[in-house]
């Protein structure tokens, strides 16, 4: 009885499709001042097997979308994307001035040290939560930035 048991057991597992992994490493959103509505979170991602990364979501904002940047016509321009693909093996990184997760309508300022969750979800339907931390201060208009002549 328990050898058919094993048996079933282990039928169960291959009729189950593998959950694809996805790593994150060094993942970072970009803090933000009094009355800034928006900022980026960036890392790299590296998958074992081809995949898409659909979206994200985080608790710490209304909307969270996919971005990317490109320059056209002298005028870098920043756009939202459906999905980033993730090649097997290969490092895909999101970084300022490329593609990265944005974070649209903050519930709250986001200040340096503090933690962000950050939700993605990808093709095969798995989802990889992830803590980010808050780095890259940003400063407000007219505050002073340390240059001195």
């Amino acid at each position: 009885m328990r050898h058919f048991t094993a048996c079933v057991f282990s039928l169960c597992l291959l009729s189950v499709p593998a959950l694809a992994q996805v790593a994150v490493e060094a993942p970072w959103v970009r803090g933000t001042v009094e009355g800034q509505k928006a900022t980026g979170a960036f890392m790299d991602l590296k998958a074992e097997k081809d995949l898409k990364l659909l979206g994200a979501s985080s608790p710490a904002a209304k909307t969270v979308e996919i971005h990317a940047m490109e320059m056209k016509e002298g005028v870098m321009k920043m756009f939202a994307v459906p999905k980033l693909d993730l090649p097997a093996g290969k490092t895909v990184r999101l970084a300022p001035g490329g593609y990265h997760i944005m974070l649209i309508g903050l519930v709250e300022p986001l200040k340096n040290g503090q933690s962000v969750p950050l939700t993605l979800t990808l093709e095969d339907a798995t989802k990889k939560t992830q803590t980010v931390e808050v780095k890259a201060e940003v400063r407000g208009l007219g505050m002073p930035m340390g240059h001195k002549h």
